[in-house]
């Protein structure tokens, strides 16, 4: 229902500028126009997400729920991963023809020889953060110093955090790291650690707030890491499909606008889709995604990827420095 009123709108108001026969001649034309239009094919692809579906695919839905992609003739199967790491290595193997994967994975991944391309993005910001306990011992970074601090991903997140650390004068060798897997805001507030990198700051912060326990983030932006883009599209640039691919990111780019001028019924939208998604926890990070969102996906910030891959390299964890274009595209230019 929501749908079609959101489709109907720009109609409903035209009817009521017009009326009489103006309004039977604008109807006949309409039908013989309509009549004369070839029925689009559908086009079918796989997008496999990085995650269980939350706040962060907000466009993706929103697009699939409003017919975004059915305007662009496509039937997109979007997909949960059973494993988290594995969606760019099926798209690497031709098994989809995109990935939501993340921009410091995307640098690694090609390094490593897959054929990987950044064709858009997601969230345009990075959501990481170093977490620690609002009301706990660690005001400052410089407070780490000798403390245990918890991950999820060895290497990136390693890496995050020597520059944050040394940013303040502590070296990583003088922390502990623990790795709690994917156990960051449980671990933080058990006091198993006395930080955790790695989480997000829009589900993380408000998940300890709605348990009681406030946490507070330190941003790894504003703390040496240089800014990069949190989620993005990857495709297999050896076999993409670049009409395609713009098709999938001319709906999602619609949808993004549709969220950010109607965010009270793009939720309503969003949470319709699954009783799992409408609960507190996601409803703030709703909110708190929302600014994130890429206004123009394929649009590409050639800056972002020559200064990471510079900061992977001179930590050791990428041999060489890639140029953008093994890296990214922008679709839009080529």
């Amino acid at each position: 229902m929501m749908r079609q009123l959101v489709k109907r709108s720009a109609p409903a108001r035209l009817w009521r500028y017009v009326s009489g026969g103006a309004m039977k001649r604008l109807l006949g034309a309409t039908v013989i126009w309509a009549l004369a239009l070839p029925a689009m094919a559908q086009d079918r692809m796989t997008l496999l997400l990085d995650w269980f579906i939350n706040p962060d695919h907000g466009p993706i839905i929103v697009a699939r729920e409003l017919g975004y992609f059915e305007d662009q003739g496509l039937v997109v199967e979007i997909v949960a991963p059973a494993d988290p790491s594995d969606p760019p290595k099926l798209v690497a193997a031709g098994k989809a023809e995109l990935a939501v994967s993340y921009q410091p994975s995307q640098h690694l991944q090609v390094a490593e020889g897959l054929p990987l391309i950044r064709v858009g993005t997601l969230v345009a910001t990075p959501l990481n953060c170093l977490l620690v306990l609002k009301d706990g011992p660690i005001r400052e970074i410089s407070d780490l110093d000798g403390k245990k601090i918890g991950f999820s991903v060895a290497g990136v997140e390693e890496a995050l955090l020597k520059a944050i650390l040394g940013n303040h004068g502590v070296s990583l060798d003088s922390v502990e790291l623990v790795n709690v897997n994917w156990s960051l805001s449980p671990s933080l507030m058990s006091g198993q650690v006395d930080a955790v990198i790695g989480a997000y700051r829009n589900f993380e912060l408000n998940q300890m707030e709605i348990e009681g326990v406030e946490g507070r983030c330190f941003f790894v932006e504003e703390e040496g890491v240089p800014t990069y883009d949190e989620l993005i599209y990857v495709a297999n640039r050896n076999t993409m499909d670049s009409a395609l691919i713009r098709r999938f990111l001319r709906a999602t780019e619609l949808a993004t606008q549709y969220i950010v001028n109607h965010p009270e019924e793009s939720w309503e939208i969003f949470k319709g889709t699954s009783v799992e998604l409408d609960d507190e926890l996601n409803a703030r990070a709703w909110v708190d995604t929302l600014p994130r969102f890429a206004l123009r996906p394929e649009a590409l910030d050639e800056g972002r990827y020559v200064r990471f891959e510079e900061f992977l390299s001179d930590a050791g964890l990428v041999e060489g420095r890639r140029p953008v274009s093994d890296l990214a595209v922008d679709l839009g230019a080529e």
